[in-house]
This record gives C-alpha cells, structure tokens and sequence, in this order.
C-alpha cells in the first residue's frame, strides 16, 4: 500500500495540536453566509470552511469566488445555487462543485437551506459540476462500507474522483452507534489538511475526537457535537460516538499540491494497526 511521510510537509510549518486550535464549536449557529475556517484564524494553509444558512424567503446571497475553487454541500433543507447565471437545485447531501473566478448566488427553497461551504486557492479553473447524492449511492467507488465489528461506517465521496478540481475533496461518514470511524487510526499530513464538520448528531448525542502524533499522550482528546469542526493539520484522528449515538460528519480536504496531492484514500495507517489494512481502498477507485 502507498502511503506518505507523516508529518513531512513538504518543508510546511506545521501548527500545533490543541483543542484552542483546532477546534471550533457551534460553527451553524448564526444565519446567512459565516466562516468558521480559514488560514491566519485557524492551522490550515489552503482548505477554507463556512455555512450558508437561509429561512425560506430570505432574500438570496451572492458571492465571488475569487481565486477559490468551491464546494457547496446540501446539509438540510434545500436551495438553488446560481452559478455564473445557470442555476442548480440542491437537496440533501446534493453537491455542487464552482470554479474559481465565477460569480454566485444561494437562495432558500422551501424548507430554508443549509449548505456547508468548502474551497480552497487553486490556479486552474475548472467546470461547474453538480454531484447528486442518489448517484453518489449507486456506485460503489463513491458509496460504501468500511471498518470492523465496533469501527463499521457508511463512507459517501462527494468531490472526489468523479469530480475536475485542484485541491478539494469532501465526502461524508455516518457511523454505526457506539462506533469508532476513522479506524484504524490513519495521517496524510505530507500531501492534505482535513477537518471534520459533525452533522446529524441531535442532543444529546456527542462523539469523541483525538488528534495526535504521539498516541501515548495525544496532544487532543475533545468533546464534539453537531455544528462542532475539527481541523486535523497533522496527526492520527479517530473519532468514537457515544453508546447509543452515531458520529457523522462531512470531511474536507484541501491538497498541499495542487492537482499532485490530491489522491483519496493515500494515507499512513498508525504502525501498530498497519495490518488491518486502511479501509479506504474501495474509494481509492472511484468510478466516474
């Protein structure tokens, strides 16, 4: 199996592990467009994250896209985004992939919408794509199973492979109840920055999420619950939901190299769990 040198960069500054630093709670909880993520507030170098919550007939938001390349998740609810004058009906875990340099606006349908936004500096302009989630979970190189007995999750690519873009990539996990994700415990830190968003966690569900390098004292072991973001800029992160609960999330990646780096599934797997293999294999050969 392939993997990368943890914790190399590449000669990257790498910022330290630490719960003031990589983690940001209650990132759903003001209306309109937010950022929650972004380099210079929080220890990522190119990956970006906010959320565009809207009521149903609140007047739509516009933005440009500037030199990010761009992902808008369907988290509730649903909306029309406008790209560069074409517009995209978005449901539930639907996803639209905008180029750099284009021109948006987001409006509420009738349910109000909730979308999480991810992007990242790119040089190169790519397509307007749409991901519909109803294809994602019917192909198997997008959709799948993954982990043993206590570690087994439900894993959808959302801008993966089947989608042209430079740095970004984002998918979401749904955990079983009580299990751990991200198991065995796996890094990526010489080729991509991650942060989890944990979504359909209602009270009083929470999870558990660690980031380390040094698995005798992780430097982070903290508390997570919905709307909560976790940045992930070096370090093993598994994560474990209460008994009873599942943990889900949306991750996101935004690659160190543009187009060179981003490669799903290419990870070092924690040495002494090496033999079980990463579980991400199956995305690693993402249909189109």
């Amino acid at each position: 199996r392939r993997g990368v040198s943890p914790g190399s960069g590449g000669g990257t500054t790498l910022e330290t592990i630490s719960p003031s630093t990589c983690i940001v709670r209650d990132t759903a909880s003001r209306k309109g467009r937010t950022r929650a993520v972004e380099p210079g507030r929080t220890p990522t170098r190119f990956l970006h994250y906010g959320r565009i919550i809207l009521d149903a007939g609140d007047a739509p938001v516009g933005f440009e896209t500037g030199e990010q390349e761009t992902g808008l998740i369907g988290l509730k609810g649903g909306g029309t985004v406008t790209v560069d004058g074409v517009g995209h009906d978005l449901g539930l875990y639907d996803t639209v992939y905008v180029p750099r340099d284009s021109a948006v606006t987001v409006a509420p349908g009738a349910a109000g919408c909730d979308f999480a936004e991810i992007s990242a500096p790119v040089a190169r302009r790519h397509p307007v794509q749409v991901v519909r989630f109803a294809d994602v979970k019917a192909n198997p190189g997008l959709h799948f199973d993954t982990g043993g007995e206590s570690a087994r999750r439900e894993l959808n690519v959302l801008i993966g492979k089947n989608v042209e873009a430079g740095r970004i990539m984002a998918g979401v996990t749904f955990s079983k109840p009580g299990n751990w994700t991200s198991w065995p415990p796996h890094e990526h830190a010489a080729m991509l920055e991650e942060a989890y968003l944990y979504i359909d966690m209602p009270a009083p569900s929470f999870g558990i999420q660690m980031v380390y390098t040094n698995s005798q004292d992780p430097e982070l072991t903290a508390v997570v619950r919905e709307g909560d973001i976790a940045l992930m800029p070096k370090g093993y992160h598994p994560n474990v939901a209460a008994p009873g609960a599942t943990i889900n999330f949306v991750w996101m990646m935004a690659a160190h190299r543009e187009d060179v780096d981003r490669q799903y599934g290419v990870v070092n797997v924690q040495p002494e769990y090496g033999a079980l293999g990463s579980g991400l294999d199956k995305g690693r050969s993402e249909q189109k």
